[in-house]
């Protein structure tokens, strides 16, 4: 082969360009730092100082997809993971949903819980064989499938649902009572979702997002809300920007014929929850997710957002959590006007003597009040400076839901004698509170508490009580240490 002969221009291209590298090398700043330093101090480098435009939500999303789908193209499909579980709750990521059933992937169907712990068919609670027959979930509602199966079935990618999602699977038999609603199925699904953020501290700040929608996929629209509207009080305080869907939206999903797919949900069931051992010990749902890690805080997160929702003044609200200091408040909820469930009058008019004694003596705030008599604001702000709160047996005492816990709240709580439900024994209690259970002239608590009973007077207007013995327990329990409080 004859030797490489370059042409006239290739020789003057290679000269132009050694000509250019030895002036840039003349002109370039010398600098005996690192090649780090000197590319950070550059005149040719441009800082982070530059004018730039402000990110908005129109510049954020502009060449962006707004929510593109989960695809997973030609490999395996992405297996279902079970974060969390205790019957009747349970949190997934990537949890697929096809033709309005409930899809969990996974190639290790040994470690999933049975289905009857997670999900039902949502029939209402009712006794007998047959009421619980129908309540035990089909195909219908949840499939365990593969990674396998499920490319079959779902194709290579899938609609996301994203953020993080609370689904509740109840009829609307529960729902419409303010108890119900926020003792049960709120406290239940916001218990087992802090079970995440196990260091919740006093303040109730918290590294969790908040749940992005609430979906109800056996209940429309109109079936949520309360008589008293304290249901969406509560939904909208605690999550301002939460949206909500039911039954409607869930059909729709389904007749799109298109696989769905939460980034996270928590998925809760009330007929699955009664499967539960503490269901079991305390008929309350909300129970199992306290087998779950939590911290003592867990519930001032969503109590701070209510309350601080509905604060009037300085002392009221969030600013009581973080220890204000404020005189002791008694608050008698009354049901005297409701015809149903009531203490016989003169030991009512006994009891409200004793307690205004308290007020004369020693300076206690007493309040006599009938919640529904109340604005929703005034009733947040009272039940969050209330030290001890009491009551007949009645839905008048969910508002303990808002009192600060301290070792001197308390809850006394007022049966027709040999009677007695676990309702607001066990939320006191796991709002790390005291409660007080009365049959006339005698109280109990724990551990000492009575069997579940219903007797003929439970709910009748004759329901006797000592109010002698009532006021003498406040002041026993507010005569604690005041340091207890700080």
């Amino acid at each position: 082969m004859p030797p490489f002969t370059p042409t006239s221009r290739e020789i003057c291209l290679l000269g132009a360009l050694f000509i250019g590298l030895l002036y840039f090398s003349a002109t370039f700043p010398r600098h005996s730092g690192s090649v780090t330093d000197l590319i950070r101090t550059s005149p040719h480098v441009v800082e982070d100082t530059l004018d730039v435009q402000p990110l908005t939500l129109e510049t954020q999303y502009t060449l962006q997809a707004l929510n593109p789908p989960f695809r997973w193209g030609l490999g395996q499909v992405p297996e279902t993971k079970i974060v969390a579980h205790v019957p009747g709750w349970t949190i997934f990521d990537r949890l697929y949903i096809l033709n309005g059933t409930i899809y969990i992937v996974s190639d290790s169907p040994q470690d999933v819980p049975e289905r009857k712990y997670m999900i039902s068919t949502a029939a209402f609670i009712e006794n007998g064989p047959e009421a619980e027959a129908r309540r035990i979930p089909t195909d219908k509602e949840m499939r365990v499938i593969s990674s396998d199966e499920a490319r079959r079935l779902f194709g290579s990618e899938a609609e996301r649902l994203d953020g993080v999602s609370w689904l509740a699977n109840d009829p609307k038999q529960f729902i419409t009572h303010y108890y119900h609603w926020s003792a049960e199925l709120f406290f239940g699904f916001w218990r087992t979702y802090s079970s995440l953020d196990p260091i919740i501290p006093p303040s109730g700040e918290t590294s969790l997002p908040a749940p992005r929608r609430l979906i109800f996929s056996h209940l429309d629209a109109a079936n949520w809300r309360d008589y008293a509207a304290m249901n969406q009080w509560v939904l909208r305080s605690s999550f301002p920007s939460i949206t909500t869907e039911f039954m409607d939206d869930w059909k729709e999903r389904a007749a799109l014929g298109r696989v769905f797919v939460f980034d996270r949900v928590v998925l809760g069931d009330r007929a699955a929850a009664m499967n539960g051992e503490m269901y079991l010990r305390t008929q309350r749902t909300a129970a199992n997710a306290f087998s779950l890690p939590g911290s003592v805080n867990w519930w001032t997160t969503i109590r701070n957002n209510v309350v601080g929702f509905s604060s009037l003044d300085e002392n009221a609200g969030a600013m009581s959590v973080a220890g204000v200091i404020t005189k002791p408040v008694i608050t008698y909820i009354s049901r005297q006007g409701w015809n149903r469930r009531m203490l016989i009058q003169a030991d009512h008019d006994r009891l409200v003597s004793e307690l205004y004694r308290l007020r004369d003596t020693y300076g206690y705030e007493v309040n006599v009040v009938e919640m529904d008599k109340l604005t929703r604001i005034e009733q947040f702000s009272l039940a969050a400076r209330t030290t001890i709160m009491l009551g007949v047996h009645g839905n008048g005492l969910t508002a303990l839901l808002w009192m600060r816990p301290t070792p001197r709240s308390t809850v006394m709580e007022f049966f027709f004698p040999g009677g007695f439900a676990h309702d607001y024994e066990y939320t006191t209690r796991a709002l790390g509170m005291v409660h007080y259970g009365f049959w006339g002239d005698r109280y109990f608590t724990r551990p000492d508490v009575p069997p579940v009973a219903y007797p003929e007077g439970f709910q009748g207007n004759e329901i006797p009580l000592d109010g002698a013995l009532v006021a003498e327990l406040c002041h026993e329990r507010l005569t604690l240490a005041e340091e207890a409080d700080d």
